[in-house]
C-alpha cells in the first residue's frame, strides 16, 4: 500500500471536523456509575455506591498536602451550607501508614464533621479520572454519576456553581465538566 502525502490546508480541516463530531465524554445519564470501596476510621468497609440516592462531594486529600490544607475549610463551611439540600461531602485520604496517624489531629483542627475515608491511593484517583494528584474533587449526582471534576485545589464559586446545579431543576446547562488547577 503505497501513503499518498496531503497538504496541511487539507489535513487540518478535516480533523477538525472529525473532533468536533467525535462524541463528548459521558455526561448525565450515559456516565458510567463511581465506585469506591475505602475504609472508615474504624476500620469498616465503606462504598460510593451506598450513598446513592444524594448528591456527593468527594474530595481527595492528605495531611501533608499543602493545597488541600488550604481548601480544607472551604469544604467545611461548603459542607454546611450545602447539607440542608440533601449534600453528602466524603474525604478521602490518600495518608499512608507513615502518615495516617496525622489525620484525627487535621480533622480536629479543621473541624471537619462529614465522613473521612482511610486507603484511598492515586489508582482510585486514576479510576475515577482525577488525575495524579490531590486535591481533586469529584461531583456525583444522587444517580452515583461523576458530572464534574476539580483538579487541584478547588475555589468556592467552582463548588459553589456545581453544587447548585445538582441541587437546581437543571433547567441551566451544566458546569464545565472539568477544571484543571494542576499542569
Amino acid at each position: 500500500m503505497r501513503l499518498i502525502p496531503l497538504p496541511v490546508a487539507l489535513v487540518a480541516p478535516l480533523v477538525a471536523v472529525l473532533v468536533a463530531l467525535a462524541p463528548a465524554p459521558a455526561r448525565g445519564a450515559d456516565a458510567p456509575k463511581a465506585d469506591l470501596t475505602l475504609k472508615d476510621a474504624y476500620g469498616q468497609k465503606v462504598r460510593l455506591r451506598d450513598l446513592r440516592g444524594k448528591p456527593v462531594v468527594l474530595n481527595f486529600w492528605a495531611t501533608w498536602c499543602v493545597p488541600c490544607t488550604a481548601e480544607m475549610p472551604m469544604l467545611v463551611a461548603m459542607e454546611t451550607e450545602y447539607a440542608t439540600r440533601g449534600v453528602l461531602f466524603v474525604a478521602a485520604s490518600l495518608d499512608d501508614a507513615k502518615t495516617k496517624a496525622n489525620i484525627p489531629g487535621f480533622l480536629a483542627e479543621h473541624k471537619i464533621g462529614f465522613p473521612v475515608w482511610y486507603g484511598a491511593t492515586a489508582d482510585d484517583l486514576d479510576q475515577l479520572k482525577l488525575g495524579g494528584a490531590v486535591p481533586a474533587t469529584a461531583f456525583l449526582d444522587a444517580e452515583g454519576r461523576i458530572v464534574a471534576r476539580i483538579l487541584g485545589q478547588a475555589r468556592p464559586e467552582e463548588v459553589k456553581e456545581r453544587l447548585d446545579w445538582l441541587t437546581g431543576d437543571k433547567s441551566a446547562p451544566p458546569p464545565q465538566p472539568v477544571v484543571k488547577h494542576l499542569q
